[in-house]
C-alpha cells in the first residue's frame, strides 16, 4: 500500500495557515516548508548588514526589511522570507494584512551549508521572475564572502564577487557602498 500524499494548498490557503503558525514557512509549487532558526554566526551577519544598510540609505527612499516580511514573487507563489530585503519608492504589499512584500529592490539570502545550494539554484530562478528586483545577494556566515547578482536594462544578470576584510561591497540598484569588515569583523571563529 502506497503512502498518500498531502493536497497541494491554494496560495489563499496557505496565507490562512501561515498567519495563524507559531512558526514561519515558506510555500514552494503548493507545499509549505517549516524554516528552522538560525546560528549565531547567520544573527551576526544579517544584523551587521541590516545596520549598514540602514546607515548607507539614510536619506534615500528606500526601508531595510528583516526576515519576518514576506516576499511573493507570483500570484500563485512561491513566498519566501528572505534574510533582508531592500524595498525603493513605495512598497508593494498584497493585502491588508501587510505582510507580503511584492517589490522588492534587493533580496538578500545569507548562506548555511544545508541552504546554500537551493539559495543558488531554485531560489534564485524564482527570484528573477520579480520584476521589481535588481540585485539578489548571496553571503557567506562564516566568512567574509559575498556575491551580488545585478539585473542590468538588456535584462541580463551580472555577477560580483567581494572578499576579505578589506572589500568594498557595492550596490548598483541603490548607490551605496559598505565594506565587507563592517558586516565580517566579529564573526565568532
Amino acid at each position: 500500500m502506497s503512502a498518500l500524499s498531502a493536497p497541494l494548498l491554494t496560495p489563499d490557503r496557505y496565507l490562512e495557515i501561515e498567519r495563524a503558525a507559531d512558526f514561519k514557512s515558506e510555500y514552494v509549487d503548493g507545499r509549505m516548508f517549516a524554516m528552522s532558526g538560525g546560528r549565531l554566526a547567520h544573527a551576526i551577519v544579517c544584523t551587521a548588514l541590516a545596520s549598514a544598510l540602514l546607515a548607507a540609505l539614510r536619506g534615500k527612499s528606500c526601508y531595510v526589511t528583516g526576515s519576518d516580511l514576506r516576499v511573493q514573487v507570483s500570484p500563485q507563489g512561491p513566498f519566501f522570507y528572505p534574510d533582508m530585503s531592500v524595498c525603493c519608492g513605495k512598497p508593494r504589499l498584497a493585502d491588508d494584512y501587510k505582510d507580503t512584500l511584492l517589490n522588492p529592490t534587493i533580496v538578500f539570502e545569507v548562506l548555511s551549508p544545508s541552504s546554500e545550494a537551493y539559495g543558488r539554484g531554485k531560489k534564485f530562478a524564482a527570484y528573477r521572475r520579480i520584476d521589481s528586483l535588481r540585485e539578489y545577494v548571496l553571503a557567506s556566515q562564516t566568512e567574509p564572502s559575498v556575491e551580488t547578482y545585478f539585473r542590468g536594462p538588456d535584462d541580463k544578470w551580472t555577477l560580483t564577487e567581494y572578499t576579505g576584510l578589506d572589500g568594498i561591497w557595492r550596490f548598483e540598484s541603490i548607490d551605496c557602498q559598505i565594506d565587507l569588515a563592517d558586516i565580517y569583523r566579529n564573526i565568532p571563529a
